[in-house]
């Protein structure tokens, strides 16, 4: 094995390098990096040395890489979390190991998985999670490290290379108000007929009730749009619209006992639930930990 440049380098530059490269911004990545501005400034332009490259040019919008910096930032997207966990000693003990992980995922997952997160890995390790909304940034985040894990619906994400994997499949009741005229499985008619309190996760991106039924030409009348499943049920509770929600989610608040959990058409159908990740975590033994727990939390709501 050749080292003879590798000798004279201090690694802990190419981690400045990646997070300003990241950020595009001194600041942020000083912030990022728990340095000086002026810190970050030198090892900068001490990898610009020893690179003969200005690496990262400053733009009007921010650093950009050059060339052998983008070939640079790709190389470390791989090698830095594998030498930062072979430096640690492989294995993740998470009962004696800090780690911290940040998760992008909707209210469904959230509501879903963080309790159960809690009660078997919280109380006896020593990780913490960060659980944030999704945004129309959550691949690019993940791309960048800003983000560990990303749970969604299952669709589309070749426009980046990210690995899925479904943990559970979700399928649909109506939650009507206990007031409602509707006092059984309400029917496609009866469906398309009623108002609706609608629920857009992620702006822009159609709605999983709503794709299966345009898939046959139909579409349902929501006048009041709102950002959370749990808020969708509770508008239902007090007006005379429909709340279409996960099963599950509308079973853990039945205990409530002022709504109707009740079966909608069968148009509407299932989808899977999925957790995405870069591919340079995949063999990560902190991530391949994260992993299985999400796993097995998922089993255990099949």
């Amino acid at each position: 094995m050749r080292s003879t440049h590798l000798r004279q380098a201090d690694l802990n530059l190419l981690v400045v390098f990646a997070a300003v490269a990241e950020e595009r911004n001194i600041t942020r990545a000083a912030s990022r990096l728990l340095l000086s501005q002026p810190a970050v400034t030198r090892a900068l332009q001490r990898l610009r040395d020893t690179f003969h490259d200005d690496l990262l040019i400053r733009t009007s919008t921010g650093y950009e890489p050059t060339p052998k910096g983008q070939h640079l930032l790709q190389d470390l997207a791989t090698m830095l979390p594998r030498l930062d966990r072979l430096m640690a000693g492989g294995d993740f003990d998470p009962v004696t190991e800090d780690a911290s992980f940040r998760i992008a995922a909707t209210d469904h997952a959230a509501f879903l998985l963080v309790p159960a997160l809690y009660t078997s890995v919280l109380k006896s390790t020593k990780v913490e999670f960060s659980f944030v909304p999704l945004h129309a940034g959550q691949y690019e985040a993940l791309e960048k490290g800003r983000l560990d894990l990303v749970l969604n619906a299952d669709h589309d994400t070749s426009t980046f290379q990210l690995n899925k994997e479904v943990i559970f499949e979700v399928d649909f009741v109506c939650v009507v108000s206990r007031k409602s005229k509707f006092a059984r499985a309400i029917t496609l008619k009866q469906y398309l007929a009623a108002e609706h309190v609608a629920v857009d996760i992620l702006g822009g991106v159609q709605t999983h009730p709503d794709k299966p039924l345009a898939a046959i030409g139909e579409k349902r009348r929501s006048p009041l749009v709102v950002a959370q499943h749990t808020v969708a049920m509770r508008v239902a509770a007090v007006t005379d619209m429909i709340a279409t929600v996960p099963r599950r989610m509308a079973l853990l608040e039945a205990h409530k006992k002022v709504t109707k959990i009740l079966e909608g058409p069968a148009a509407l159908g299932s989808f899977k639930y999925v957790m995405i990740w870069h591919p340079r975590m995949q063999t990560d033994a902190a991530h391949v930990w994260l992993r299985s727990i999400i796993r097995e939390l998922g089993r255990q709501l099949s």
